[in-house]
């Protein structure tokens, strides 16, 4: 088969590696934070709500924010290719770690997972657009790409939930001699299944990429500069440093709580010091840095999304197992499957999308207006949760369809924003800094984790009502605030960037 889908035959092998990642990762996304607030006796970790929202908080958000450096790293030593690869490898030991049933191995297993995702994600989608040299096609090849990232994200949860929640399956294992409350590993254990076909199937593919990815871009100016490679390891050595040092004299307790804050403070003080650096550090033409203040307002709007959107994977998660019936028209399922939706309703409804964008041609709103779009609709999907958080606060668990409407509405949302915040950070950014900018796009994403995370631990101390109704104002503001600003940056490299053809779940 010469092409795929009519494009370039690297991008199935690009493809199909996002697709493994992400079952991977996202398998283990839906099992987390119900892992460790499941009592010991149920094979969980027995932590309080707050413990695990700050691990689960800080793990999400470092998970992207690693994709920072490991778009730099790509730039500058190993190039696009070889950190794909070795970032592969190391996802696979960190899920085989998690399928281990100790605390210090759990630990070992989300270390290496941010690790390994900071060196793939940013530059498999970097390798993406470095197949096209024409920027429909470009935006078209994403699209199809993010649909791999989706078809991961939809069965991970079913596959892995089923192992580590089912009943059935736990019958199984209690007839083989195995203690059921080892199912929570087993779930980990197939997201490791999940990437090491990944990494096959990108190694006997890797002949269609050609030569995409192998020679790494050397510095920001265009040269190597070995002083400066030096330089920047010695100021994280100096960081690190420093850090201890204050630990030391402020006699600060390491709790995860005082962990996640601390890591607060790196990723928020991280993403003033990037784009500050990025602003000052080149040689940029007046065009690039035009396209730079761009890529600033995105992001600044991408990482408000996101607060949003990745509580799927905590309070939503929390909500869906302690406050949620899980059954439907009379069929029960695992809480964890819910996780699934968001990936469907995007499979389905990415090529309406698609054909939108399309049928408005000329007519086609400019990015900022489908990132407004996207505010509006999450600040929609909030609203829904405070009439869910209502009738739940009466103490009667409700219908899966409360949740089922937020996801699709969020999803719409998703449509609106990400694909084409995906798009645009490739065709925005300065050749010479590609990865690094991807590698920015996923900061975002980072920084809502983070936030996403950090709500959840006030899932037990707050009224639900009040908690969702904070979002949805919230939301609501920086929808308006970002329609407003719109046309100051509409003639900005915009249109034709947009993403005409599909779409992806959370990067």
């Amino acid at each position: 088969m010469s092409t795929f889908f009519g494009h370039p035959r690297g991008l199935a092998t690009l493809f199909f590696t996002e697709m493994w990642e992400r079952f991977s990762y996202y398998g283990m996304r839906a099992l987390l934070i119900l892992f460790m607030t499941a009592s010991v006796e149920d094979g969980g970790l027995g932590f309080d709500v707050g413990r695990a929202a700050a691990i689960y908080g800080t793990y999400t958000a470092v998970v992207y924010l690693l994709s920072l450096p490991g778009g730099l790293v790509a730039d500058r030593f190993l190039g696009l290719r070889r950190a794909v690869l070795l970032g592969g490898v190391i996802i696979m030991v960190g899920h085989i770690c998690l399928a281990i049933p100790s605390l210090p191995s759990f630990y070992a297993g989300l270390v290496c997972i941010v690790i390994g995702t900071g060196l793939l994600k940013p530059n498999v989608s970097a390798m993406v657009g470095q197949l096209y040299s024409d920027e429909a096609r470009r935006d078209a090849g994403y699209s199809i790409y993010y649909m791999g990232v989706n078809l991961g994200g939809f069965l991970a949860p079913l596959l892995t939930g089923y192992l580590a929640q089912s009943a059935s399956f736990r019958s199984f294992l209690g007839r083989h001699g195995i203690a059921p409350a080892t199912s929570w590993h087993w779930g980990f254990g197939l997201a490791a299944v999940g990437m090491f076909l990944g990494l096959v199937q990108y190694l006997v593919g890797g002949r269609h990429l050609a030569g995409i990815g192998q020679v790494p871009e050397r510095a920001i100016g265009g040269t190597a500069a070995p002083k400066r490679r030096w330089s920047v390891v010695a100021g994280c050595l100096g960081a690190v440093a420093v850090l201890a040092l204050l630990g030391s004299r402020l006699h600060i307790q390491v709790t995860p709580q005082s962990i996640a804050n601390l890591f607060g403070v790196l990723i928020f003080g991280g993403a003033i010091a990037c784009f500050c650096w990025i602003f000052l550090s080149g040689r940029w033409t007046r065009d690039e840095r035009r396209n730079l203040v761009l890529i600033l307002v995105l992001f600044l709007a991408a990482a408000l999304y996101w607060s949003g959107n990745e509580q799927a994977g905590s309070t939503f998660n929390l909500f869906a197992q302690n406050q949620t019936r899980t059954d439907l028209f009379g069929w029960s399922f695992p809480a964890s499957w819910l996780q699934s939706v968001n990936s469907l309703f995007v499979i389905l409804l990415a090529p309406v999308f698609a054909a939108l964008w399309l049928r408005l041609g000329k007519r086609n709103p400019p990015s900022t207006v489908k990132f407004a779009l996207g505010l509006v609709f999450l600040a929609l999907g909030f609203a829904v949760m405070t009439g869910a958080g209502f009738y739940a606060a009466t103490g009667v668990k409700v219908s899966p369809m409360w949740l089922i409407v937020v996801y699709l509405l969020h999803t719409i949302g998703e449509l609106c924003l990400s694909p084409v915040g995906l798009s645009a950070m490739s065709g925005l950014a300065p050749a010479r800094i590609l990865g690094l900018v991807m590698g920015i796009w996923f900061l975002a994403t980072s920084m809502g984790n983070y936030v996403a995370g950090r709500v959840a631990s006030f899932y037990v101390v707050s009224a639900l009502p009040l908690l969702f109704g904070v979002m949805t104002v919230v939301s609501a503001i920086g929808a308006v605030v970002l329609w407003m600003l719109g046309p100051r940056f509409g003639g900005i490299g915009m249109r034709h960037h947009e993403i005409p053809a599909t779409s992806e779940a959370p990067p």
